[in-house]
């Protein structure tokens, strides 16, 4: 994703979407939530939201990230003066994956690319998570995005919820259980 506008994003998913063939499952993890919910739908069979945002039409993805009150540990983000969000370095520890090694922690801050204030401060459309089967997987660490904000969208989006005591990155912290829960949705849309 270019992280450049919730437009962009989409667009760009889209056109990788293209280059498949087959029903597709589609996983998202954070803002992601956003971006896998506006795609095209024809061969999008499900949704698997890892720790993501899941704003509903008309709903902006700050207002669903700053719906709570932020963890006390969780960084304060604002854009830089090009408009671009950075994670400090030391939020990795802190907040984004206090689970994770030291040297997992510095990867994730090497290879962070900042996201625009465009991506999160936009209307979303009409979500596909109202007409497809989800799947949430909640942190009941997450430090980043309140685990209460996560059981409200999973909720409202009648998402089949696994609740795991991992941290705002479990596909680096805990892989098994983001294996376990896109299976999960790939066993119940294909029967297998």
């Amino acid at each position: 994703l270019p992280l450049t506008s919730l437009a962009d994003d989409v667009a760009a998913l889209n056109r990788s979407l293209d280059r498949t063939q087959g029903p597709i499952v589609l996983a998202g993890h954070a803002y992601a939530g956003a971006v896998i919910a506006l795609v095209r739908p024809e061969r999008v069979k499900a949704l698997v939201y890892v720790t993501a945002l899941a704003p509903d039409k008309g709903e902006k993805v700050a207002d669903v990230f700053y719906r709570l009150e932020p963890h006390p540990k969780a960084p304060k983000l604002a854009p830089d003066g090009n408009g671009l969000i950075w994670l400090p370095e030391e939020a990795f520890a802190a907040a984004f994956a206090q689970n994770g090694s030291a040297e997992d922690r510095a990867v994730l801050a090497a290879v962070q690319r900042p996201i625009s204030v465009n991506c999160i401060s936009v209307p979303a459309g009409r979500p596909l998570w109202r007409d497809i089967p989800s799947w949430f997987l909640i942190a009941e660490q997450d430090r980043m995005i309140a685990p209460e904000t996560q059981r409200f969208m999973a909720q409202r989006m009648k998402a089949q919820t696994s609740a795991r005591a991992v941290d705002h990155t479990p596909s680096v912290t805990a892989p098994a259980a983001v294996v376990d829960i896109v299976r999960d949705a790939i066993r119940a849309v294909t029967g297998n």
